[in-house]
């Protein structure tokens, strides 16, 4: 135990009722984590002083040094290679797809009907309704 739980009164210890001003149990210190920041060298860890200060280091002439660039890896300028990977990766995202049975393709097909129904009944309801409206007050 620490230092400062060694003085307190325990639970178990048979004094339960508080003094004046004791509330008979020791205060906790509630420490929160830290909220994240968003930036990647804070989140690994790598958020220390002399991180910071290297990453921001500036060559003698006041610019940032340059990085070498990367070989490409991304995808071919060819527009052939990119309809044929485009039309791979269709195909490849449509055999993913669970597609529905014929007794689950009529119901949705039917509750959508219905809906639309409702919905164009309610639409026309409401014109009529405005319409009477107007030549009630306009003549």
């Amino acid at each position: 135990m620490s230092d400062e739980r060694d003085g307190a009164v325990s639970a178990g210890d048979g004094t339960d009722t508080p003094d004046e001003g004791d509330t008979g149990s020791p205060t906790a210190v509630v420490t929160r984590p830290q909220r994240p920041s968003g930036k990647r060298s804070r989140r690994e860890g790598a958020g220390t002083a002399a991180a910071v200060v290297a990453d921001t280091a500036k060559n003698g002439d006041g610019k940032k040094p340059k990085k070498p660039k990367a070989a490409k890896t991304g995808p071919s300028r060819n527009p052939i290679t990119f309809v044929i990977n485009y039309l791979q990766q269709v195909v490849a995202e449509l055999r993913k797809v669970i597609w529905p049975n014929r007794k689950q393709m009529v119901s949705y097909t039917t509750v959508v009907l219905i809906f639309l129904a409702f919905m164009v009944a309610l639409i026309g309801g409401v014109d009529f309704g405005f319409a009477k409206l107007i030549t009630l007050v306009f003549g």
